[in-house]
């Protein structure tokens, strides 16, 4: 196993989300979880003080000292790579020939982890989707090693000033945290690591949108609203989140909305180049967006472009029942061809209540029959929605605004579900 500076990142801790959470609720200390079951990467003489007081700064440490590496993304990403594929040679070979693209990947991911560190009701559940996603890589404890070492060396490398024994020690414990959460949950999946799935349909509906349905050989075990990783055969080992728009069906048909996005390798092949035939392959069902229809709190949806695909999927499987929580749906887009969907929602409102149906469009200021604005205008106009549960999808960008303005309005936090990963 891989060693940072003689010691061992990775050690198997017991009941490590427990031990997580309650570090971060004041309860068991960092240094205690690490004396116990994670080895220390830099070996001090004098132990870190057990208060919450050390919890506090490993998060500040991290932070700070990620805000200052961002800016240099690119180069950072250029040197972990580099490195990780020096200390694990193997590991090359599940990443895609071209890098351009993975790169940013791997920073998008870094930021939303870093963005969660002290959350971990949210950082832990999501950390184990994606240790059970990864076994589709064949990755094992090694690679984990590999990429913490990769990782602490990048970062060092552009933090500067910022960078002490103090700061690798706050990135070494943060690192072990995660890596253990994401090999316990790969360790306890006995399900499938990826399922064939081979395309049925696939129905252009836009130059840059089309509907791609695939059958699996085995149902895939997904909830309504969650996304999945996905290979397709013209781009191997660039693997991508798409969101099934359908509940899952007896036929075990699952139904994607693709776009084409700028520099979009993978969605802008599918588009143009998926042909019926085509076999897919599916990573495990991932995501927090989900309704319980047995909850008392009511459902606002907040849909941007293709987003508009887990909500669809739990509308599909709401319609099954008479009586549901009310939902209130806003679908959004520039112009009158990015809703799509429209005209289906609308029909389904019609046999259904409890479903309210609001499209939203930037732009056509004269269209009759929408709301005008962004999301993130409309939806705060009609108020703070304090007591909804909150579900948003679309872009990062329309994700970011559209949440930032409902805290504003006065939404509680608590109330809000979205999932980190939307774009190709």
């Amino acid at each position: 196993m891989h060693r940072y500076r003689g010691v061992s990142l990775v050690r198997r801790p017991e009941a490590a989300r427990t031990a997580l959470v309650r570090h971060w609720k004041g309860g068991v200390k960092p240094r205690t979880m690490t004396a116990n079951a994670v080895v220390s990467p830099i070996p001090t003489s004098k132990p870190r003080t057990e208060s919450p007081t050390a919890v506090n700064t490993m998060v500040r440490l991290v932070r700070e000292s990620f805000a200052v590496v961002e800016p240099h993304a690119e180069q950072v990403a250029q040197f972990f790579y580099a490195m990780l594929f020096s200390i694990a040679p193997s590991a090359r070979d599940m990443f895609p020939a071209n890098m351009q693209v993975q790169r940013s990947r791997l920073l998008r991911a870094l930021v939303h982890v870093v963005q969660m560190v002290d959350r971990p009701d949210d950082l832990v559940p999501f950390l184990r989707q994606l240790g059970r996603d990864h076994r589709k890589f064949g990755v094992v404890s090694a690679h984990y090693e590999a990429v913490g070492m990769a990782l602490i060396a990048a970062v060092k490398r552009h933090a500067g000033g910022m960078w002490n024994d103090e700061t690798e020690r706050a990135w070494a414990e943060a690192y072990t945290i995660m890596a253990r959460a994401m090999l316990d949950a790969a360790a306890a999946d006995d399900g499938p690591a990826w399922w064939p799935a081979q395309v049925v349909d696939h129905e252009r509906i836009g130059w840059d949108l089309a509907v791609v349905r695939v059958r699996p050989d085995f149902p895939v075990p997904y909830v309504p609203g969650q996304y999945l990783s996905v290979e397709v055969p013209q781009r191997p080992r660039l693997w991508r989140y798409l969101t099934p728009a359908n509940a899952p069906r007896d036929d075990g048909v699952i139904e994607f909305h693709i776009r084409g996005v700028d520099q979009g390798w993978v969605s802008r092949s599918v588009v143009a180049h998926t042909k019926p035939g085509d076999v897919w392959r599916l990573g495990p069902p991932m995501g927090r967006i989900t309704v319980d229809r047995e909850a008392d709190r009511d459902i606002l949806m907040i849909a941007g472009g293709t987003g508009i695909a887990p909500m669809r999927a739990i509308i599909d499987h709401l319609a099954q029942w008479g009586e549901n929580p009310h939902v209130h749906l806003f679908t959004g887009g520039r112009v009158r061809e990015d809703l799509y969907d429209l005209t289906h929602l609308q029909n389904v409102a019609v046999t259904n209540p409890w479903l309210t149906v609001v499209p939203v469009l930037e732009n056509e200021p004269d269209a009759p029959g929408f709301e005008h604005g962004t999301l993130a205008d409309v939806v705060t106009r009609y108020g703070a929605w304090e007591d909804r549960h909150v579900l948003v999808s679309g872009s990062p960008a329309m994700i970011r605004s559209t949440v930032s303005r409902m805290l504003v309005a006065g939404t509680p936090l608590d109330h809000i579900t979205y999932d980190p990963f939307t774009l190709d």
